[in-house]
């Protein structure tokens, strides 16, 4: 493998400049709560895992994929997919009405936890301050049929555009719900277990995540959730504001955390490869 592979992505793609941004975080967030949503989808997470004792685990595990898929190498991106797709093959979950049993790994699941993922972080990046144009839009949608291979879906039954996430996303509709997984989740992610001492900074911090994450979602998803939002005008600048101060944190300081995916790209692409908002601009 060469030094200077740019991986599945590589710097002048949007998601290169996209995925750098702090906003992920809470984009992240909101992906949890729309997937939770779908009754088949969930299943399959609160059968397979007990998250409420490995929460941050499972957390920092998919931000790690998304770290490795965007800026590691083609051979770690490929890996990190195959290892992701094996664990996924042996993994089922079950009806508790009719009793079928099925696999966490049906098309129509991995299509939905797909697309709650890419258009939370289409969606928090572009209200929260990041300048893409329509078609830098429909670009990153489509650069992502390449991580939806990875998960084992066929990239042609996968949206490459707004208008076709969007058609998906009225197409799915019919079949959300809130139910027990669901209030779950949503108990959980206002109130994820953590040690005694670190309560004051979960209630200071990452309520504000959560109830922020919650207020971007679209608004069917809040009547299904039963709790009201703010005004979406209010939501967006309470999204431009976060955009804001976070970005205001220096990059360099950001991608200190591990595991380092953007520093690490730097390093084996150079200086030129660093992501920038202002690229998305050219």
């Amino acid at each position: 493998m060469s030094e200077a592979d740019p991986g599945l992505f590589g710097p002048s793609s949007v998601t290169w400049q996209i995925h750098a941004d702090p906003m992920m975080w809470v984009a992240g967030v909101r992906a949890l709560y729309l997937q939770a949503l779908h009754p088949r989808a969930v299943r399959g997470v609160t059968q397979n895992s007990d998250f409420r004792r490995d929460a941050w685990g499972r957390l920092l595990r998919t931000a790690n994929f998304v770290g490795t898929t965007t800026y590691g190498t083609t051979e770690a991106a490929e890996k990190a997919g195959a290892r992701v797709r094996k664990i996924h093959s042996m993994l089922g979950a079950t009806d508790p009405n009719t009793g079928e049993r099925y696999g966490v790994d049906e098309p129509e699941l991995l299509l939905w936890v797909h697309c709650a993922e890419i258009d939370s972080y289409l969606h928090v990046g572009r209200r929260s301050g990041l300048r893409l144009t329509g078609a830098q839009a429909d670009r990153y949608i489509g650069e992502h049929r390449t991580s939806a291979r990875l998960v084992g879906l066929d990239p042609d039954a996968v949206p490459a555009d707004q208008a076709e996430m969007n058609a998906y996303f009225e197409k799915v509709r019919p079949e959300l719900a809130v139910g027990e997984e669901a209030r779950e989740v949503d108990d959980f992610l206002l109130r994820p277990p953590t040690h005694p001492l670190l309560v004051p900074a979960r209630e200071l911090l990452w309520r504000r995540v959560a109830h922020l994450a919650y207020a971007a979602l679209p608004p069917y998803a809040h009547q299904l959730y039963g709790r009201p939002a703010p005004e979406p005008t209010v939501v967006t600048r309470q999204l431009r504001a976060t955009g804001t101060l976070l970005r205001c944190v220096p990059a360099r300081l950001r991608w200190q955390l591990p595991p380092k995916h953007i520093l690490r790209a730097m390093e084996r692409l150079g200086p030129g490869s660093r992501p920038a908002p202002y690229k998305l601009g050219r």
